[in-house]
């Protein structure tokens, strides 16, 4: 995230695209309601009617899985009309040729016929966000779970690029992080590619400084992203599997194809505060302690390092996840340091860090430090490439369309998107168990258009079965206004119906993710389906 989430009070406008941001973050949401009452523009792209579409200058139903032709079409405009920053693109950028060239006949009337979107929308949201000063985009899984989602945030970013929103305070490129201290796990090597600080595993200089620290050899080859990795279970290339703080079953796709390589792991451990489902593949359950009974960082979507500090005592033989860790690493031999504090494995990581060498625990105050935090005593970084991009020149990426990999037809007519709602939380461990969530929102449902319903003789409240080519669950009708006529969607919260045994594990060329957002499926009412 380029900036502070204070900052987007400030915005003059803003461009929220594949973000239900009242349900998922209804924090961050807050904040662009204030920045709308204040007078902002909003934009909003996103195939279903959202709350924030009710306050939007702008709405963009597009048809899922067609973000990259509606960005370019815009990037089109914004180049067609002359609304580029020259100066910015001078001096900040290189490969501008290669976008100008790829946008050169991606036309509003051409992405109309590929997104659904009207021409004259798309061209007065490209003029909008060309012309505002302070204007950012926001987005989230909405964009990254396709199988083109690296080109989806390609093109927001050729968008920045092109218009010089980058650098100042209310503007740039911000991606919602969609867990609590996601942003901490990648920060701190949680990923196939990096070391602590974003340092690559092939790089030779990261690769010498971590073997100086930890005292081993390293790999220089790139490890499995999440996606490889379950597959992996099924083809028995991964037999063993250390599932730490995610319930894999619920919430990775194909769930049917996942169990099925579950059962074929020779010996799976599972860390978690709650039972999960993935537990109960488990052969051996180790019990972690929750935020509220251990102390450490957190670390926001806008990079901001938070302390978190111990309330009460962790139950019975439940412990902290790095307390665990370091005696799983002393077990298979590796001597790891008899840490005293868990402020003691930041600072390591820290120290060998060089956008967190200025952060350690005891500096850390109620506001939190942002990173880069390069040295001792620097007040953090609200705002990243203020004097220009971090690597000296940002790159301009073209992206071209593409469908998505699995399209409705005559078997599968409906496209199936998923997500979240405002009363659960990802894979439900903790919202399952909280009343007032359960009983608000008790069970799985599927909204669609009065149409689609209307066409197979369904109502509000009927059960149905929903059908792909992976699997069949049961889910309750809602007949909903905020859908497209032919787009469907449902929540991926409730493990007895499971909405995952729907969707599809075609994977994101770069970095694995799945194609959440767009599978093709069938729905039919429930007697018809017996």
């Amino acid at each position: 995230m380029t900036n502070a989430v204070p900052e987007i009070r400030g915005a003059d406008l803003l461009f929220v695209i594949g973000s239900n941001t009242t349900e998922a973050h209804p924090v961050i949401a807050m904040e662009m309601k204030r920045a709308v009452v204040r007078g902002a523009k909003l934009i909003v792209a996103d195939p279903r009617s959202i709350w924030l579409t009710g306050i939007a200058d702008v709405h963009l139903q597009l048809r899922p899985g067609t973000d990259v032709a509606l960005l370019t079409a815009m990037a089109h405009v914004i180049v067609a009309e002359d609304l580029v920053d020259h100066a910015f693109i001078a001096e900040h950028t290189e490969n501008v040729e290669a976008v100008v060239d790829a946008v050169r006949d991606c036309t509003p009337e051409w992405a109309e016929g590929v997104t659904g979107v009207p021409a004259d929308l798309i061209r007065q949201a490209a003029r909008m966000y060309a012309t505002t000063e302070k204007a950012g985009i926001y987005y989230t899984l909405g964009i990254t779970e396709h199988t083109h989602g690296t080109d989806n945030v390609y093109s927001l970013a050729n968008l920045v690029l092109l218009t010089g929103h980058l650098g100042k305070p209310s503007a740039g490129m911000n991606p919602l992080r969609g867990q609590n201290n996601v942003q901490g796990a990648n920060d701190a090597g949680a990923s196939p590619i990096y070391y602590p600080g974003y340092q690559r595993v092939d790089d030779p200089e990261a690769q010498e400084r971590w073997e100086a620290a930890w005292g081993v050899p390293l790999s220089p080859e790139p490890g499995l992203n999440l996606n490889v990795m379950m597959k992996g279970l099924r083809d028995g290339r991964i037999r063993g599997l250390y599932v730490m703080g995610e319930d894999i079953l619920v919430s990775e796709p194909n769930a049917s194809a996942l169990e099925e390589g579950l059962n074929n792991a020779e010996f799976i451990v599972v860390q978690d505060i709650l039972p999960t489902e993935t537990m109960r593949f488990a052969d051996v359950v180790l019990p972690a302690a929750c935020f509220a009974e251990k102390d450490g960082v957190f670390t926001n979507t806008d990079r901001r390092v938070q302390r978190v500090r111990k309330a009460v005592e962790p139950p019975g033989e439940a412990r902290a996840d790095w307390q665990i860790l370091c005696d799983m690493a002393r077990a298979v031999g590796y001597p790891m340091p008899d840490y005293a504090h868990p402020g003691a494995v930041y600072a390591e990581m820290a120290s060998n860090s060089p956008m967190f060498a200025g952060i350690r625990h005891e500096r850390i105050g109620a506001a939190g430090l942002q990173w880069p935090c390069p040295e001792p005593g620097h007040p953090g970084t609200p705002t990243l490439h203020v004097d220009g991009p971090k690597k000296g020149k940002a790159t301009f990426m073209p992206a071209a369309y593409r469908p998505s990999e699995e399209l409705a037809d005559d078997a599968f007519p409906l496209v199936l998107s998923t997500g979240r709602t405002l009363y659960h939380y990802n894979a439900g461990t903790q919202t399952r168990r909280a009343n007032g969530a359960s009983t608000k929102q008790p069970g799985n449902f599927i909204e669609m258009h009065r149409y689609d319903a209307r066409k197979r003789g369904l109502a509000n409240g009927d059960r149905v079965e929903v059908s792909s080519r992976r699997g069949a669950i049961e889910a309750e009708v809602v007949v909903s206004p905020r859908m497209r006529v032919g787009c469907v969607w449902m929540p991926m919260h409730f493990p007895e119906q499971l909405t995952n045994r729907l969707t599809t594990d075609a994977g994101d060329t770069v970095t694995g993710t799945a194609e959440y957002k767009v599978c093709a499926v069938q729905v039919s009412p429930l007697a018809a389906a017996k």
